[in-house]
């Protein structure tokens, strides 16, 4: 058994059984590929892939447990690499980020600005997607870090640490009723079309538990992955805006009126997450501080050790998280 045949059949997963586009991203050949999957399958005893001809079709009962343990064990030596690295270059490496478009845009800018400057000698590469897709970069190995606010089934297999919580503000034009009101309830807003988010997207979920425990039904007539879109959609009279507070600009959207809706919206919780067994640079650490002042080092490591939610969930019960 060897490495390079693990790392053939969890990239033939990660790559949807797809055996040409895997030898492609490898920089290797399709028959290669193919030749040391059957080769560990022949050392194992047991087929990993159900096939249809040439092609994969699926991941078998036992080629589910398998790729499992392949993924932990590639894990463990990209830590064992990372060990090294820390000591013979420690502020030279790379570092991934997942998010989500408002957190690229609006949360995360002048902390990858310090970053950069601290450690110049880092690549640092971001991808932006849906919550989904989030999760899958970081526990494919793709992202280093997911940071969401949005869906936590999806990230349960990561360490989730809690950043800050964000409220809502409704958006509207200069000229519209309610720009002139400096506060409004939930039955105001259910008498106009809606321009929000996606649902699943950026804390969502909150407007709809809104809606429902006011037993009143939202008339959404347009979604957007990201606040810009929504605010553009604003100016364009299609509706008011429900977004993240943070994303409205006072120089910027001077054409707009932001009014606070956090009395109407429960706030939600951004965090940052990680897999499980992931050794951490000194780079990552003070890259989460930097975004979470509370998120030192030891606490970090503390969290870390814990195997139960619930305890990782009292271990921030007492601390006090910023607002934005």
């Amino acid at each position: 058994m060897k490495l390079q045949q693990l790392k053939y059949i969890v990239e033939v997963v990660n790559h949807d059984l797809n055996v040409s586009s895997t030898a492609e991203s490898l920089f290797t050949s399709q028959p290669g590929v193919s030749k040391q999957i059957r080769a560990l399958e022949d050392e194992l005893g047991v087929q990993i892939f159900g096939r249809s001809g040439k092609h994969l079709t699926k991941l078998t009962p036992a080629g589910e447990q398998i790729v499992d343990i392949a993924r932990d064990i590639l894990s463990r030596v990209d830590g064992i690499k990372s060990v090294a690295s820390e000591y013979t270059t420690p502020d030279k490496g790379k570092l991934n980020i997942a998010t989500t478009h408002t957190q690229a845009r609006y949360a995360l800018p002048s902390v990858i600005s310090q970053f950069v400057k601290r450690y110049p000698n880092v690549s640092l590469h971001m991808h932006q997607g849906a919550p989904s897709q989030i999760a899958d970069f970081v526990q494919k190995g793709k992202s280093d870090f997911a940071i969401a606010t949005e869906a936590s089934h999806l990230y349960e297999d990561l360490i989730m640490l809690p950043c800050y919580h964000w409220t809502r503000s409704l958006i509207v034009r200069r000229d519209h009723p309610l720009a002139t009101r400096s506060s409004v309830s939930i039955h105001d807003i259910a008498r106009f079309p809606l321009v929000t988010y996606v649902f699943g997207f950026t804390g969502r979920s909150s407007l709809d538990s809104a809606f429902d425990r006011a037993k009143l039904k939202p008339n959404i007539v347009f979604t957007a992955t990201d606040a810009d879109v929504i605010k553009t959609y604003v100016r364009l009279g299609v509706g008011i805006g429900v977004m993240a507070s943070m994303a409205y600009d006072k120089a910027l959207d001077s054409d707009l009126v932001a009014i606070d809706a956090s009395h109407i919206f429960d706030a939600s919780t951004t965090r940052i997450g990680f897999r499980r067994g992931t050794v951490l640079r000194t780079y990552m650490y003070d890259f989460i501080e930097s975004f979470a002042p509370h998120l030192d080092r030891n606490t970090i490591d503390r969290a870390m050790q814990l195997k139960d939610p619930l305890e990782l969930e009292n271990l921030f019960g007492q601390v006090e998280l910023p607002i934005r």
